[in-house]
């Protein structure tokens, strides 16, 4: 008699709304959840005027006893404060409007004081807007920890702030989503040696993700906001295939790894999908694969390909990738658990021509 599976139990966000000023229906979407009616907003000082203010405004219009949060960052204690005054007023749901940080900053109170989270991202750098995982760095960028949340009950992207923000955003989304490929690669190679736990679905959609991008770099090149909606719709997807996994492992290998070791590293890190993309290129070559393609659609795209184009000095880079495999320890990826020799990493930068 064959072994019965065991259950997988999968939480995905019930309504995602990607479009031209789809933050006026705000209001129905949290109607239409049934989230009750006391809400805290959380935004930093840039993202309260770009759609934070907004809405207050209407949530407040329809009935809604809304108060609105400006903190400064991700950090444990704006997480504390956060979570505080939820929990003062009695909060029953909570709404992140900006960027990853500043979403995970709502995401992780809501995940701990069990109340649903909506996600109104205003930029499209990486999946964070819409994954069951946030992301947190102690004081002196160590130790970066990854910490499982629920899914965000909902998104509401409005692709017409999205197109606003600076493009160099979008183009880190596209890297971040270009990583899942070596992501998937690293997965299947811990699936077969290590017998990680494996989807196949998740797998596919990941895979899904990564060639929207590499499909449709004609439009994303356009800027405008039907190439901004293609990202976005690229994220979403990317978040869902996390959900279905029940990890971060079909869109974080590797080249994540090399990117939260350069944020320890480096005095001054690059976008965090700037840099998956950048190690996307040099984990694909280690596999043997077409790295000049990977490369080709970022530089096409325009996003860094390169340690000067990060910003990032050769040095620091090197070192990046003869520490990554000590990055969450427990994922098993092409860097095997010894890491790369300093003369690998030295090669394996210049074969890339990520340094010169």
């Amino acid at each position: 008699m064959e072994p019965v599976e065991k259950v997988k139990w999968m939480q995905l966000p019930r309504d995602v709304l990607i479009g031209h000023d789809v933050l006026q229906e705000i209001g129905t979407i949290c109607k239409h959840l049934e989230v009750g009616k006391r809400a805290i907003i959380v935004a930093d000082s840039r993202t309260r005027k770009i759609a934070g203010e907004t809405v207050l405004e209407i949530l407040s219009d329809v009935g809604y006893d809304v108060n609105l949060i400006e903190v400064g960052g991700i950090s444990r204690e704006n997480i504390g404060v956060v979570k505080k005054v939820a929990a003062e007023d009695k909060a029953e749901f909570v709404l992140g409007v900006g960027g990853g940080s500043i979403i995970d900053t709502g995401k992780i109170p809501a995940s701990e004081l069990c109340v649903p989270f909506i996600s109104v991202p205003t930029i499209a750098s990486h999946d964070g807007i819409v994954s069951p995982r946030a992301s947190l760095k102690d004081k002196d960028r160590r130790n970066p920890v990854s910490i499982q949340t629920p899914a965000p009950l909902a998104i509401v992207a409005d692709t017409k702030i999205i197109s606003s923000a600076p493009y160099r955003f979008t183009a880190a989304g596209c890297g971040d989503l270009l990583a899942n490929y070596t992501a998937v690669k690293d997965w299947q190679l811990a699936h077969r040696l290590r017998n990680a736990e494996f989807s196949s679905y998740a797998a596919a959609l990941s895979e899904m993700t990564a060639n929207m991008i590499m499909e449709n770099v004609k439009e994303i090149k356009k800027q405008d906001e039907q190439s901004t909606r293609t990202v976005v719709k690229a994220l979403v997807s990317s978040g869902v295939a996390i959900s279905i996994a029940g990890s971060s492992a079909p869109a974080s290998g590797s080249e994540h790894k090399f990117s939260h070791a350069l944020d320890m590293i480096a005095e001054n890190p690059a976008l965090h999908g700037e840099q998956c993309g950048v190690g996307t290129i040099m984990m694909t070559h280690l596999y043997g694969e077409d790295w000049q393609r990977i490369r080709d659609v970022m530089q096409e795209i325009g996003a860094p390909t390169t340690a000067k184009e990060l910003g990032i000095e050769d040095a620091d880079l090197i070192e990046a990738l003869t520490h990554a495999h000590k990055i969450n320890p427990g994922r098993y990826t092409i860097l095997g658990d010894s890491g790369l020799t300093y003369e690998a990493a030295e090669r394996l930068a210049l074969v890339t021509q990520v340094i010169e």
